[in-house]
């Protein structure tokens, strides 16, 4: 059965996502845009025709990870379980920082000096904007009087710098932890239990 054109656009879109995160972790964000597409199967055009330049192209990798840690707060029902949805939500960014995932990431922070808008565009379409989703499940969860939290921006970096500790530094330095799948998850269901007790209702 032939693909209809919006599955060819997103297996491409896919495609160069994929490619992009492999060779920008290989060579850095000098890499060149002719390398990810011939990864990627596409035209060097069909990259710029889509994303315009490579901060976009790094943009749209950083949206797409962001959008795979804040899946858990937009899962049906998951307002009506803020402490499984606390918890799912950890677990994702616990492994995205354990696959070595972390790549753009660490580079943005190498090129910060030489490349302030590239590192400005990283920090608002990542960090920035997971915990803001996260700021708004919160006040979600308050005003449906689940929780008891006063300023939801502050109460989201809290749950972060929980859930991550040094761990993501440890990531950033390459220098690897062994967690488990088992202990990343008893690990994020300690975090949202210590939260929800914070915030109680």
């Amino acid at each position: 059965m032939p693909r209809l054109t919006g599955q060819i656009d997103l297996s491409k879109t896919e495609a160069i996502l994929d490619a992009a995160s492999e060779v920008l972790a290989e060579r850095g964000l000098a890499a060149p845009i002719q390398e990810i597409a011939r990864r990627a199967g596409v035209s060097k055009q069909t990259i710029y025709n889509r994303y315009g330049s490579k901060t976009e192209l790094v943009r749209a990798l950083v949206e797409r990870r962001v959008d795979s840690i804040t899946a858990p707060l937009r899962t049906p029902g998951a307002e009506q379980r803020p402490e499984e949805t606390l918890a799912a939500y950890a677990r994702t960014l616990l492994q995205v920082i354990s696959t070595g995932s972390y790549s753009v990431m660490r580079l943005s922070i190498q090129s910060a000096a030489e490349m302030p808008d590239l590192a400005r565009e990283v920090f608002e379409s990542g960090p920035k904007r997971s915990r803001a989703q996260l700021a708004a499940f919160l006040d979600l969860e308050t005003r449906a009087g689940r929780l008891n939290v006063d300023d939801p921006l502050q109460a989201a970096e809290f749950f972060g710098g929980m859930v991550l500790g040094h761990r993501q530094t440890q990531a950033l330095l390459r220098l690897g932890w062994d967690l488990s799948e088992a202990e990343i998850d008893k690990l994020a269901r300690a975090a949202a239990r210590v939260f929800m007790r914070a915030y109680a209702a």
